[in-house]
Formats: structure tokens, C-alpha cells, sequence
């Protein structure tokens, strides 16, 4: 693939400075491995929440006639991009957008690693903790996860949410809780330390699982959407 083009980062933002070291590198990795896949980007950080620059003002500032792709450094749908990205995207001609990070199974087996590196054992539940959403296909998205992650352990996972969907966190903690077993573990679905890891944190749980990143894998995955979507764009000019 021989493609030239504007890549825009975007991510949600956070003040956390270890948060943002980890989204940084995220980038230059998603850089670098574009370019050794033959993809030729020219890469723009930008956030939609907490930092700058906004999207908004990056996609903007981009020549005008130059294709450009925004590719969310974000682990599911949301209102981020059914309404942020969306719009940002139809307001800049030539400008398209590709799919968030996850789903992915590679990232079940990620979090699966952070869960053994965390000490899970037989008899310990298990909990995949994501940021939340009404958007009910990014809900579904994370039931997805759960899903596959119960696959790789081989024991049943819940989906919770730290904000705006259902069950909560901390309900799924109790509810573990009272069903008994050893400890209630939770898998962090969040890329980068910030305020939803640290709502984890304060939940009940025994062990919260460190965030997605660093991870070469996350890299791949980002970089499979952006190819998926160049792909698809290549198709509808041919």
C-alpha cells in the first residue's frame, strides 16, 4: 500500500502525565509501524476532551485538498465518535475516519497477560472494567470483550462500567461479592492511567489490573483500522 496522507491521533485526553506519556507513545508506535506496513502517514496528535489541540482545530489546519484520516486512539463506540469525530469529519471535505481500537480479540489476550501478571488464580471472579457509554453498540462492544476474555481464561467474565451504563462497577463487585469466591478481580479495559483507572481503583475490587499500554499490540490494532479503512476508501474510488 503506497498511500500519502494526513493521519490525526485522536485521542480522549487526560491530565494524568503518565496517561498522556502512554497515548504519546501509542502514537509515535502507530507511526512507526504504519510506515513499515507501507502505509506513508503523516501523523497530528488531537483529543476531544481535557487536552489540546481539538480536533476540530487540527482536521482544520490541514491543507486544504489533502486527504486526511482520524483514527481514535478510543476502545470502542461512543459518543465520542457517533458525535465528536463524526462531525469533525464532515466538516473537512476528503476527510474520513476509521473504527476505534477495539473490539479486538488480540486485546483479550492483552488483558488476559495483565490478569496473570496481576496473580489471578482458580476461584478468583473476574470483572472487565470499561469507561461506559449510552451508545448501546459500544455497550455491546464490551460485552463482546467480557465475552472473549472468559474465553481465554476459561471462566465466565461481567462486563461494568465506570459512568453511564449498566451494571456499574461497584455493583459488580458486590454482586461478586455475594456470590462468594476468593477475590474479585478487575480487568482494566482503558488504554492509559487517568480518571476512569483511578475510579477502579476506589471500587472494592482486591486487584485492578494496570491499563492496555504500553502494548505493541494496541499498536497493531490501531494500525489494522487504519489500513481496514484506506482499504475500504481505495474500493470506492477504483
Amino acid at each position: 500500500m503506497n498511500e500519502s496522507m494526513h493521519v490525526v491521533a485522536c485521542a480522549h485526553g487526560t491530565d494524568d502525565q503518565d496517561g498522556q506519556r502512554a497515548v504519546d507513545c501509542l502514537r509515535a508506535e502507530v507511526a512507526d509501524l504504519s510506515r513499515r506496513r507501507g502505509i506513508d502517514v503523516r501523523m497530528h496528535e488531537a483529543y476531544v476532551d481535557v487536552q489540546g489541540p481539538r480536533l476540530d482545530d487540527v482536521l482544520a489546519s490541514l491543507p486544504v485538498g489533502e486527504r486526511a484520516v482520524v483514527l481514535p486512539l478510543l476502545l470502542s463506540t461512543g459518543h465520542h465518535t457517533q458525535v465528536d469525530i463524526r462531525r469533525a469529519v464532515r466538516s473537512r471535505p476528503g476527510t474520513l475516519a476509521a473504527a476505534p481500537v477495539g473490539p479486538d480479540r488480540r486485546l483479550a489476550v492483552l488483558l488476559a497477560e495483565r490478569l496473570a501478571q496481576a496473580g489471578l488464580d482458580d476461584g478468583d471472579r473476574v470483572v472487565l472494567a470499561s469507561a461506559g457509554t449510552r451508545v448501546a453498540r459500544g455497550t455491546e462492544e464490551v460485552v463482546q470483550m467480557a465475552a472473549w476474555l472468559g474465553e481465554e481464561l476459561g471462566r465466565p467474565v461481567t462486563a461494568a462500567f465506570g459512568a453511564a451504563a449498566e451494571p456499574h462497577v461497584r455493583d459488580a463487585v458486590r454482586h461478586h461479592r455475594a456470590q462468594g469466591g476468593r477475590r474479585v478481580f478487575l480487568a482494566s479495559y482503558l488504554l492509559a492511567p487517568g480518571f476512569f483507572h483511578n475510579l477502579l481503583t476506589r471500587s472494592g475490587a482486591d486487584v485492578v489490573t494496570s491499563p492496555l499500554l504500553p502494548s505493541g499490540l494496541v499498536a497493531e490494532c490501531a494500525v489494522d483500522r487504519l489500513a481496514e479503512v484506506l482499504h475500504l476508501a481505495s474500493h470506492e474510488d477504483s
